[in-house]
């Protein structure tokens, strides 16, 4: 018989002499829970973006955001009673086993105060520092009252090694570009001995990415220098001194500069948008002709003019204001989406380089990156240029099983996993964007078109799930991309719709894949997009209630249709030209939403007829669901594999962004971002059924040891131990 602790006085299993704290403190607990609140300037617009509209304008006027709790609706029962079963058990909370819980069965115990808003999963929620609260370029106000004498430690070194002497032995001849005015220190050994600060005891005290050696100049002096480890290749990074190592997609600085300073050239995008303009100038009833002939409407012109030479007259003034586009499109290259390819969701903050690396090496086959915006792109902004570089095992080939119906001209070996996603509210930021990545970033699969943001402030400017109200502008945006991105293919990521109960996605999907009204002004047909995203979510209800798989479904069966029908005409004389189709003529279909084991992605691929499924906060809470899905099976993780993967997630921060103070900073914020998601992990061992449901959040519960407690708190300050 287990004897259950009382309900305010229940022991910590980690430290039995404290008692757990009330729930009631846990708010006052949350307003510093996260080290990286703070509004960096390396962070990317999406990211700022969602911080401001979390937490306010950066004025001063903080705005709470709606804090969204799990209410328990639970009749008053006896708490010495431990037997509930699980029709009993409220909904909404993970059906833990008795003994595993701190607090006896059907006690409402509202965990749900320390539980963080599911909005995170496009971007990390962090207040806006003081500085920025009292807004930036003012001047900031003298300390009043008590403690005003303290002060607080910087992550940087009193004096900084200069960046031309990091990278290189002591003894290099190369010079500083700045010269005597450089104010950074240049004396490799007085560096060390003075201002470098105490190294981390972490990994037995040794980096694990560099080692400091000594070596014998030609003169005879003993000359520092930095001796790679044998298992690190930087064969294919850019030789820059920001570089991380094995890191591709890396642009020169002499690119950057370009962009910022517009000299850098985007003809097909300028040529192309100007012809849209043209477009844009026609008298409104010729916009409004159906390519069969037949206007708004649906009244035909042979219904109009009774004569035949006033019809073919009006014909002939049709075809004469017609503008032709300036170029085709280019042909694409094969991608394919299948049930052998989960993919991992492009997750603002969190779908960073190390984190997207873990989940490839866990099984991911294909990855996207953190959702960019255009205008930063187009302006060489270094922080939105960042988030396209990916590490050189997304540049792998993903999983080709050969019996799966087979894509027309499909090179598995030129195939690789990573994709860049962008986000525009104008045709010309998206075209722009589209030839800059395209000719810049030579390992990218695809570039990804996002139309389901829900951050208020995407949404606001028109971008985002903004698109999904103005379908005729979004189509012209997929057209004007495919025509520019040259052999890469473009796909778009969007909702169901913007309302609750308005779904607009199948009509959407519909107009993407078969053409508008106004097809017949663009050349007629589709609008060449190779695939297409589907949350089954709209953005009223951003994370909240389950994904609807039914109306995913639907749009599922319209895309089948479509696909099937251009396998009738194939090698026929109706066969569209496949410059103005999708890859192969054939556009693939993703599922996203609620997918949190094998079993969720393996009902979804036979209910709804989906090519593959995306999978965005189930990785996050255990980033091993793509290990699951390749071997078909449930894996009870214990607490000691789960640190190793958290070690190995530091490894690889520290190889992309530094073992300096800064890099080892970025590193334990983002490590502290991820583990925000990753304590809602339950273990399968302690679960009374399965499949686990990705909404259901766990009551009080203590593991199977320590460690294993430790990873399932819900306190900052346990994340900061681990």
């Amino acid at each position: 018989m287990i004897q259950e602790p009382p309900l305010n006085k229940a022991a910590n299993p980690l430290e039995p002499h404290e008692n757990l704290k009330s729930p009631s403190a846990l708010p006052e607990v949350e307003k510093e829970v996260h080290p990286q609140k703070i509004i960096n300037d390396e962070d990317s617009a999406v990211t700022k973006a969602e911080k401001i509209e979390r937490h306010g304008e950066p004025d001063g006027n903080i705005q709470d955001s709606p804090t969204k709790r799990i209410k328990f609706d639970i009749s008053t029962q006896d708490p010495s009673n431990n037997s509930v079963t699980q029709s009993e058990r409220p909904k909404g909370v993970a059906p833990i086993k008795a003994e595993f819980l701190i607090y006896p069965p059907g006690i409402n115990h509202d965990r749900g105060a320390a539980i963080r808003d599911d909005d995170a999963a496009e971007g990390a929620a962090h207040e806006p520092s003081e500085r920025d609260s009292n807004g930036r370029g003012k001047r900031k106000e003298k300390s009043r009252g008590q403690n005003t004498g303290r002060t607080f430690g910087f992550s940087r070194d009193e004096v900084g090694l200069c960046a031309s002497r990091m990278m290189k032995p002591e003894f290099s001849p190369d010079e500083c570009q700045f010269g005597e005015k450089c104010k950074f220190e240049h004396d490799l050994r007085r560096y060390l001995r003075q201002w470098k600060r105490t190294d981390l005891t972490t990994f037995g005290g040794i980096c694990p990415i560099w080692a400091t050696r000594e070596r014998s100049s030609d003169d005879g002096r003993q000359e520092l220098i930095l001796m790679e480890k044998p298992d690190v290749d930087r064969s294919s990074a850019v030789d820059d001194a920001t570089t991380g190592i094995g890191t591709l997609n890396e642009i020169s600085t002499q690119a950057k500069n370009d962009l910022m300073k517009r000299k850098f050239d985007t003809p097909k995008a300028d040529q192309y948008s100007k012809w849209l303009g043209t477009l844009a100038q026609k008298p409104e009833d010729q916009r409004k002709q159906r390519p069969n002939g037949k206007n708004s409407d649906g009244v035909g012109a042979e219904d109009v003019l009774a004569d035949g030479d006033d019809h073919r007259q009006a014909r002939d003034d049709e075809r004469a204001t017609y503008v032709s586009p300036p170029f085709l499109p280019s042909e694409k290259r094969r991608i394919y989406f299948g049930p052998e390819t989960p993919i991992l969701a492009p997750l603002t903050t969190q779908g960073n380089l190390p984190f997207r690396r873990l989940c490839v090496n866990l099984g991911a086959q294909l990855t996207y990156s953190e959702m960019a915006m255009s205008i930063p792109v187009i302006q060489g902004q270094k922080s939105e240029w960042a988030l396209m570089r990916a590490h050189e095992s997304e540049a792998t080939p993903p999983a080709y099983n050969p019996q799966t119906p087979l894509v027309k001209d499909y090179d598995n070996g030129r195939d690789l996993k990573f994709g860049a996603q962008i986000s525009a509210n104008k045709p010309w930021q998206a075209l722009k964007a589209t030839e800059i990545l395209t000719r810049l970033c030579p390992h990218l699969r695809l570039v990804d078109l996002n139309c389901g943001c829900p951050i208020d402030l995407v949404y606001r400017a028109g971008a985002g799930s903004a698109l999904l109200d103005t379908q005729g502008k979004l189509d012209k945006i997929v057209r004007g991309m495919t025509a520019v991105s040259g052999e890469v293919p473009i796909t778009v990521k969007i909702r169901m719709g913007v309302k609750d109960n308005r779904p607009t996605a199948l009509k959407l999907v519909d107009r993407l894949v078969y053409g508008g009204q106004d097809a017949g002004n663009y050349g007629g047909g589709g609008s060449g997009v190779a695939a297409i995203t589907l949350h089954g979510r709209s953005r009223q209800q951003r994370y909240t209630k389950p994904a609807d798989w039914g109306y995913i479904a639907d749009c599922a069966a319209l895309i089948n249709r479509f696909n099937g029908k251009g396998d009738e005409l194939a090698d026929t004389v109706r066969e569209p030209e496949g410059r103005s189709q999708p890859a192969g003529g054939k556009v693939f279909f993703i599922g996203n939403g609620d997918c949190y084991s094998h079993v969720d992605y393996q009902r979804h691929l036979e209910e709804a007829k989906v090519d593959s499924v995306m999978v965005a906060r189930g990785a996050l809470i255990k980033p091993w669901i793509f290990e699951e899905i390749e071997k078909g099976q449930y894996l009870d993780k214990s607490a000691t594999e789960r640190l190793a993967l958290v070690e190995q997630f530091v490894r690889y921060g520290l190889e992309c962004w530094g073992s300096d103070e800064m890099g080892v900073g970025t590193t334990r914020r983002f490590l502290l971002e991820w583990l925000s998601f990753a304590y809602r992990y339950v273990p399968v061992g302690i679960l009374e059924h399965l499949p686990p449901n990705l909404q259901d959040r766990p009551p009080a519960w203590r593991g199977r040891n320590d460690l294993e407690t430790l990873l399932g708190s819900d306190n900052y300050k346990d994340w900061i131990k681990i």
